[in-house]
């Protein structure tokens, strides 16, 4: 890291008065050409100076120095509010939740490595002349030069790297490069043929407003009045696939009779035309009903078109090359060379040398196991960040700061000294990391660490720690110092057994060999599997880099299933265990590569990911929580209210009367300010409340409180179950509730009133609202033990992180009887401090306690601590895993030496 590189001879960014979110006027220093962690417990403020803050600022300076015309045509950050910032080098983020690839987007094409790989076959193939012969790989091709076939002479056009793209000129005719192909299922065109066609037999001419084509039918000799089953083949086959012909029919509408020439659209036409209309996904998910999706037979699946899948390199064609999983794609690779004639081998060791250097980076993140056709729709988040950071590394900038959201996200600990590698190798091109995470692995390898706190929300918002690991594990301020010295214990909850022996890597095989042979086992001896303990089995044939697998999880009990990076967790979990329980539940055929499942009462199944809860400011935790229901509802039971005529509809900032007119209830406005970037401010009319000034005539009495609407959405979910349980609410959050009804026009008196002497509330809305306050009251009292309490209610969902997300999505859940239901969770502990882990682990208790059966997908050696039963896939990633190399307790799978993950939770349990 040497000096001349730091910005102005300084050696640290300096920011002053910081205020974005809930940042307290944060002044810090933060160390330049160094790596630098950012932690603290959730909603602390970490990503709010990570990103909101540092790289707001820095990307927004970069920005301001190109043209007003290229900045025109680019995105641009919002200035922050902060006092200063001084030595702040340009710089880029690596978020949490990277976009997702769509149905054209590959591994390959992500990592820029399809790239590479078409050059090769394009520069240094044998390439096939008009007649069949191949030709030598010769300089000619390089050289653009013409050459001929050795055998027949007829000239030979070799592809260039762009012929052998399947989003361009090399895509499969039939497919359009997208590898699939869609064709109309006839089985679900008449889905009940005890129906007549005018009773709407034909399904698609129903749902998609075509019942004119019954009409046209019968001009082609078609009964419409008799059950569908009862037609002759020749109907039917007028039906499915008559002519697209105009016919002379005669309509009758509420109009009178009309006479019309129309074009008659058979049924299996209709869903092509509307697959064709599809111009959104609701849409889409309407028409797919209809419809089967399959690998294009033409091209098998590869994309490319024949002639892209001529040219060949030691006999392997470009198709074939991408299906090999990344590290055995590096080992052929590196054996072109020796291959290539003298005169060529510079030109093709050249490529293969930067085939090398991009593939090498990804296998240090633990993507070796991917394959390059691998769909980019299919990669986990934290599989497309590493893709993403790899990248970052690859461009070999300079002078940079970059900021990471997250960057151990799908990491198992076995991949983390990769992860550190390559942040090293960042600062080793001279540039500055800051990255934000939660993992102790990572954040004991930082050189400077920031620790944000001491709460979240209105008690957050500070620096409460800063220096080496070392030192903030010795600082008494300090929230994370127990889990970075060892010292605060994993466990944290009472574990409850499930016995089941430990698969190890002799007795695997026989174990699952011996269930693959037997392909009906007895419902008994799958539940009773274990003494008490009932049992959920499945057994699935190889799929992907799988294995055949026989699958035990305990009922009623919490279970996480483990292993590297593509060892088949989620195959196991999401792409055989989920889809079988619901083919079961609803009587459907299972997966092709399930051949049983037991499961043992389980009749629900409920996925709870990290993914955003609605897609824009509408959507508020209120909204989402339900509590915006029950608050309209008390609202509109208020004298003031029914005097004024005002219902609970009438309280939505949706769609209600009393919603602000000039942002319509977003509560902002956004400016377009031309060569600047767009500024978004708080409604000016509503001062961000999201509505008109006479919601602040209508109170609401909560003991000896009384609150308006926007008052009641400004608070914390703590500062109101405060009020909502008689206890004085927190000063801040008094203190904001109070600027938010104090408004201009606003009528509503201080929020320190007594109830009962509010105008327009009396002592009989209390009476009348009182059943509602107590559902508010236990809403809240959910939210708060969620680990939510820091959030106001009028938070937007969209802002939330993931893993505030994925506890939110499980508040509707807690307090019911889940006997009968699984849940699946995929990797909660994403975004979470070793805090944070504690109260999820509450979160999971309380749904064991209604019965529910849990199974996570989890890195997380805390979280895998406190399960009960653990399925260690591995023992590596793609072809070096696919099997359980073990199950069992906790412990039991510590003492396997085979797994990985038993390595790491030794250590873990002490």
């Amino acid at each position: 890291m040497a000096d001349g590189r730091r910005i102005g001879g300084a050696d640290h960014i300096e920011i002053r008065g910081a205020r974005v979110n809930n940042l307290k006027h944060v002044d810090v220093d933060i160390p330049l050409n160094r790596l630098v962690a950012v932690a603290g417990v959730s909603g602390s403020g970490k990503s709010s100076l990570a990103l909101d803050v540092l790289y707001a600022e820095g990307s927004r300076r970069y920005l301001d120095a190109l043209s007003t015309y290229t900045r025109r045509r680019m995105s641009q950050a919002q200035r922050p509010q902060i006092d200063e910032a001084r030595y702040l080098p340009p710089a880029l983020a690596l978020r949490q939740r990277p976009g997702v690839g769509g149905v054209r987007s590959t591994f390959g094409t992500m990592t820029e490595l399809l790239n590479v790989l078409r050059l090769m076959f394009s520069r240094l193939a044998h390439h096939r002349c008009p007649n069949g012969h191949y030709h030598a790989p010769t300089i000619a091709v390089a050289a653009e030069t013409p050459f001929f076939c050795d055998e027949c002479g007829a000239r030979i056009d070799a592809p260039g790297a762009e012929m052998l793209a399947f989003n361009s000129t090399g895509a499969c005719p039939r497919c359009q490069g997208t590898g699939l192909v869609r064709d109309v299922d006839d089985t679900t065109l008449v889905p009940d043929d005890s129906l007549t066609i005018d009773e709407g037999a034909v399904l698609p001419w129903k749902m998609f407003g075509w019942r004119v084509q019954n009409d046209i039918a019968r001009e082609f000799g078609v009964r419409t009045d008799v059950p569908f089953r009862d037609l002759t083949d020749k109907e039917r086959d007028i039906v499915f696939n008559g002519p697209e012909e105009k016919k002379h029919i005669v309509v009758t509408s509420m109009k009178g009779v009309h006479e019309l020439d129309f074009t008659f659209r058979n049924a299996r036409l209709t869903v092509t035309k509307e697959l064709e209309r599809a111009s959104d996904e609701k849409r889409l998910a309407r028409v797919m009903r209809f419809v089967t999706e399959h690998t294009c037979p033409d091209c098998d699946g590869t994309r490319l078109s024949e002639a892209a899948r001529w040219p060949l390199i030691d006999g392997i064609n470009l198709a074939q090359a991408t299906a090999m999983i990344l590290e055995d794609a590096l080992a052929w690779v590196r054996g072109v060379p020796a291959g290539l004639p003298d005169e060529m081998r510079p030109m093709g060791q050249a490529l293969a040398d930067t085939f090398e250097e991009m593939g090498q980076r990804l296998v240090q993140l633990g993507l070796g196991y991917l394959g390059l056709d691998r769909s980019g729709e299919s990669l986990s988040t934290g599989e497309r960040q590493r893709a993403q950071l790899a990248r970052a590394v690859r461009n070999e900038t300079t002078g940079v700061l970059y900021v990471l959201d997250e960057p151990s996200t799908g990491l198992h600990p076995a991949n983390m000294e990769g992860l550190i590698g390559v942040m090293r190798d960042l600062l080793g091109d001279g540039n500055s990391v800051v990255f934000v995470d939660h993992d102790v692995n990572v954040l004991r390898a930082a050189d400077h660490f920031i620790e944000m706190g001491p709460g979240a929300g209105v008690e957050g918002g500070r620096v409460i720690a800063q220096g080496s690991p070392a030192q903030i594990a010795a600082d008494p301020n300090s929230r994370i110092a127990g889990f970075l010295d060892g010292r605060e214990p994993a466990l944290v909850r009472e574990r409850r057994a499930a016995s089941a022996a430990v698969v190890g890597s002799d007795e695997e095989a026989s174990f699952g060999e011996s269930a693959v042979r037997s392909k009906r086992k007895s419902g008994k001896e799958a539940t009773d599997h274990g003494g008490d303990t009932r049992w959920l089995r499945m057994r699935t044939e190889a799929i992907h880099t799988v294995r055949p697998l026989d699958v035990a999880i305990p009922v009623g009990r919490l279970t996480a299933v483990t292993g590297v990076s593509g060892s088949g967790k989620t195959t196991m979990v999401l792409e055989s265990l989920v889809p079988a329980l619901q083919a079961a539940a609803e009587g459907r055929a299972l997966p092709k590569h399930v051949d049983e499942i037991d499961a043992a009462g389980i009749d629900t199944v409920r996925i709870v990911d990290s993914t955003p809860i609605g897609v824009n400011v509408r959507s508020t935790l209120a909204t989402y929580s339900g509590i915006m229901d029950l608050l309209r509802r008390a609202f509109a039971a208020t004298d003031e209210a029914r005097a004024r005529g005002l219902a609970l509809a009438d309280f939505s900032y949706n769609t209600g009367s009393l919603r602000c007119p000039q942002c319509d209830g977003a509560g902002r406005v956004n400016l377009d300010v031309q060569f600047l970037p767009d500024v978004t401010i708080a409604c000016p009319a509503c001062e961000g409340t999201r509505y008109r000034d006479e919601v602040n005539g209508i109170r609401l009495a909560v003991g000896e409180r009384c609150m308006t609407l926007p008052q009641i959405l400004a608070m914390s979910v703590d500062a109101l179950l405060d009020v909502f349980e008689g206890r004085a609410p927190r000063a801040a959050d008094s203190a904001q509730a109070t600027a938010a009804g104090s408004r201009k026009n606003a009528t509503a008196p201080a929020d320190k009133t007594n109830a009962h002497d509010a105008a327009g509330t009396t002592p009989a809305d209390a009476t009348r609202t009182d059943a509602t306050r107590k559902r508010i009251a236990k809403a809240l009292r959910t939210l708060h033990d969620l680990g939510l309490g820091y959030l106001t209610l009028g938070e937007d969902t969209p802002s939330l992180s993931g893993g505030e997300a994925q506890r939110l999505k499980l508040s509707n859940e807690l307090g019911k009887k889940q006997r009968t239901s699984l849940f699946v969770l995929d990797e909660p502990t994403v975004g979470l401090h070793p805090l944070d882990v504690r109260t999820l682990i509450g979160v999971l208790q309380r749904l064991l306690d209604g019965g529910a059966t849990i199974v996570v997908i989890e890195h997380d050696l805390d979280l895998i601590a406190n399960a009960d039963h653990v399925i260690d896939m591995g023992p590596g990633g793609g072809e070096q895993g696919g099997r359980i190399v073990a199950t069992g307790s906790p412990e039991r799978i510590a003492a396997v030496g085979e797994s990985l993950t038993g390595r790491y939770l030794r250590a873990c349990l002490g």
